[in-house]
């Protein structure tokens, strides 16, 4: 990759959340020590760079997204010689590694707040949102993303402070001059100092918020939070955050919701005026009635991404991740070829692949019984409201766990003996069912898919950074598109398909494929039949 600004368009990205990956000193949590043990196996599967979820001293409220220190490593993953040496490995091995950054907020352990809730007078009262308020009536009526009032009151003060999250999550005030000035030391330090190669920002569209004043129209949709997503002015505060990128060629992606493909994204992007080298996108992951994945729906969302971002901007790809199901479980069927469909259709937009920790391997949601078994606090307090609004027990837990964000967070699947050989003792999360028959060690095909998807970007110009066209857009099964001169042809479904192709596609030669087949105009695809094809 060298020092090529655009390396990241050939690039695949692989995701760790690293308390489930590995474990080397036998406490069951997995950690940075277990994470360098493994770097091989990364390597091998040809990514480019590794995204590390938090690792930052936490109280661990959030899975690590609220932070008490930015500064040092939490002791469960070991400490900052540990990362050291992970960071040297990566480097080593020719990968890069970018850490989430998280600036919405911190945690409420963290010394600014500590400060912060002393007095109103207190020097650090204004890194934060406080409004005056009583313990009846909140400055809004505004809602957290986890099902709660995006205020709590404290009694000592007489006001209330403000979070997007839980309780435990205080946001930053981003309109104070000091508490910038204390991020971009510290983005600097990371980047600089410890010298990583790039950041994902967490929850970065919600650092700017609409006045106190501001009234919701409704409950429903996006609408909640329509108030901190993407509000005018954070553009001032993204262009100070990409002077500093630049200044260390730092790899940025970003979480930001209420960027829209045609209203924001190409500006956020862009390689000249834009803050970052890419965004995820949220919308793709809508759930049908039933809880599977919405295959059409999917196809809409990601189809206009494509278009809309193809002549400015640059999309991030994937399809799973810490906040998201496993996609063989929504999206595919539970089985191996369906997860083969799944990779190919989307690791070769337009755009840098993400691959989630096990996705290789075909990991699949962890099936959940009971709510006691969940860690995440967003989803048992949206089941405990749903219990208090008249919900069945089976109906709150169809809605908010069978779904939620701990069905892909289980511990790495790498061999078929106890805790998938990834801890000697128990796991702080138990290890899916499956893993003795889906491991490291035996889902070798699909593993073997993924290697031959990364070559294709690596080696071919069209899958980096061509053009695309779309086929078949109206079947609800059949994702088609043109990359130049490669063809991917991917049936979604575990119900066979027919193709009718009318212009003339000149002869095509197959690179990939699901089946031995020869390209004609009129073809009857098999259930989750994937073809690429080159002319």
């Amino acid at each position: 990759m060298g020092t090529d600004k655009n390396w990241y368009k050939q690039a695949v990205g692989y995701q760790i959340y690293p308390k489930s990956f590995k474990d080397s000193n036998g406490d069951g949590i997995g950690d940075l020590q277990g994470i360098k043990e493994k770097l091989s196996y990364i390597k091998s599967l040809g990514v480019d760079f590794i995204w590390l979820n938090p690792i930052y001293a936490s109280p661990q409220v959030d899975g690590g997204y609220d932070i008490s220190d930015f500064y040092n490593v939490d002791p469960m993953f070991g400490t900052m010689a540990d990362f050291q040496e992970l960071l040297a490995e990566c480097h080593k091995l020719g990968m890069k590694l970018i850490m989430d950054l998280v600036v919405n907020h911190t945690s409420n352990k963290h010394e600014w707040f500590i400060e912060s809730q002393k007095s109103k007078d207190n020097p650090y009262r204004d890194y934060y949102l406080w409004a005056d308020a009583t313990e009846d009536k909140m400055p809004n009526n505004w809602r957290s993303f986890f099902g709660i009032p995006a205020w709590t009151y404290q009694k000592q003060t007489k006001q209330a402070y403000f979070h997007i999250f839980a309780a435990e999550q205080p946001d930053l005030n981003w309109k104070n001059p000091k508490l910038r000035d204390e991020i971009y030391k510290m983005v600097r330090w990371w980047l600089g100092e410890v010298g990583i190669d790039g950041f994902r920002l967490d929850a970065i569209s919600h650092i700017q918020k609409m006045d106190w004043d501001f009234k919701l129209k409704s409950f429903n949709g996006d609408d909640p939070w329509e108030p901190f997503m993407n509000v005018a002015g954070i553009e001032d505060y993204m262009r100070a955050l990409k002077d500093i990128f630049d200044e260390y060629d730092a790899y940025t992606v970003g979480e930001a919701s209420g960027v829209r493909s045609n209203n924001g994204a190409a500006d956020w992007t862009d390689k000249k005026t834009g803050f970052l080298n890419g965004i995820f996108e949220l919308e793709h992951n809508w759930r049908l009635p039933d809880g599977r994945g919405d295959i059409y729906g999917y196809k809409k969302v990601v189809t206009r991404w494509q278009k809309d971002l193809l002549e400015r901007g640059w999309n991030a790809l994937y399809i799973e991740n810490h906040d998201m199901p496993r996609s063989i479980s929504i999206f595919g069927d539970g089985s191996i070829t369906s997860a083969k469909a799944l990779a190919v259709q989307y690791m070769l937009l337009r755009g840098t692949p993400f691959i989630y920790y096990g996705q290789e391997i075909g990991m699949s949601n962890y099936p959940f019984k009971d709510i006691s078994e969940v860690k995440a606090e967003d989803t048992r307090t949206h089941y405990f409201n749903a219990l208090k609004d008249g919900l069945s027990e089976k109906e709150a837990f169809f809605r908010n766990v069978l779904n939620s964000r701990d069905v892909g967070r289980t511990p790495m699947q790498w061999t078929g003996e106890k805790y998938a050989g990834f801890t000697t003792v128990k796991p702080w999360m138990a290890v899916n069912p499956e893993y003795k028959t889906v491991n490291a060690e035996k889902s070798v095909e699909l593993f073997g898919l993924y290697q031959n998807l990364i070559k294709l970007r690596h080696d071919e110009k069209a899958i980096q950074d061509g053009s695309i066209k779309f086929y078949f857009e109206r079947s609800k099964q059949v994702f088609c598109y043109m990359r130049d001169e490669f063809l991917i042809i991917v049936n979604l479904s575990s119900q066979s398909g027919a193709v009718k192709f009318v212009d003339k596609q000149g002869e095509l030669e197959q690179v990939l494929g699901s089946r031995q087949r020869t390209f004609v105009p009129n073809m009857r695809l098999q259930p989750w039949e994937y073809q690429v094809f080159k002319k």
